[in-house]
């Protein structure tokens, strides 16, 4: 048998640790910090014309910065009923008017939740880690077979070597980005 045949596609496990790697920044980039979203209004309902409406029959809303939510009250009228039914919905915002214009300027997150996300990006680092492991033990899988095959002792150490390594490289990166994610949402 030929050498080629016994050799193991470093390039495929490289590329499928760096794809592990990607999934799990597309998690840590899913972990938003504080920031503001339309839906968080959808519960309340405004006391307009003698009846409950929900708020987005009464008004447009927007997110036009992260940490901000605007309603375009549609009905001068309204805008104190508005006004009061987000004050009293429980969700902790404080509402300033600016003509019909209502803004919500949303508050930085409290240290409960901050660790409470940390644990989260964790949960997600610890599964681009076993993914990573998957990764390598297919590498080692196809040495057993090469070496089964006829791959020499010393070609097969220097193989597993090789893929200890980028498992290695691999990891380290995961750790790395998990600090980092880490330290973001801790900062206040």
């Amino acid at each position: 048998m030929a050498d080629e045949d016994l050799e193991i596609d470093l390039d495929d496990l490289q590329r499928r640790m760096d794809g592990a790697m990607a999934a799990l920044k597309q998690e840590f980039a899913s972990l938003r910090t504080g920031r503001a979203s339309a839906s968080m209004l959808e519960p309340i309902m405004v006391e307009a014309y003698g009846q409950k409406t929900p708020i987005n029959q009464v008004g447009t809303v927007n997110v036009p910065e992260p940490r901000m939510v605007t309603v375009n009250v549609w009905d001068k009228s309204m805008v104190n009923a508005v006004e009061k039914a987000i004050r009293e919905s429980g969700l902790g915002i404080n509402p300033q008017l600016n003509g019909t214009i209502i803004m919500l300027p949303i508050p930085e997150l409290n240290e409960e939740r901050r660790r409470e996300l940390t644990k989260v990006a964790a949960q997600y680092a610890e599964h681009a880690r076993v993914a990573v492991r998957n990764v390598r033990r297919d590498g080692m899988d196809q040495l057993k077979k090469a070496k089964t095959a006829g791959m020499s002792e010393d070609d097969h150490k220097v193989w597993s070597d090789e893929v200890q390594e980028l498992t290695d490289a691999a990891i380290a990166n995961v750790d790395k980005a998990l600090e980092t994610k880490q330290q973001e949402i801790m900062q206040v």
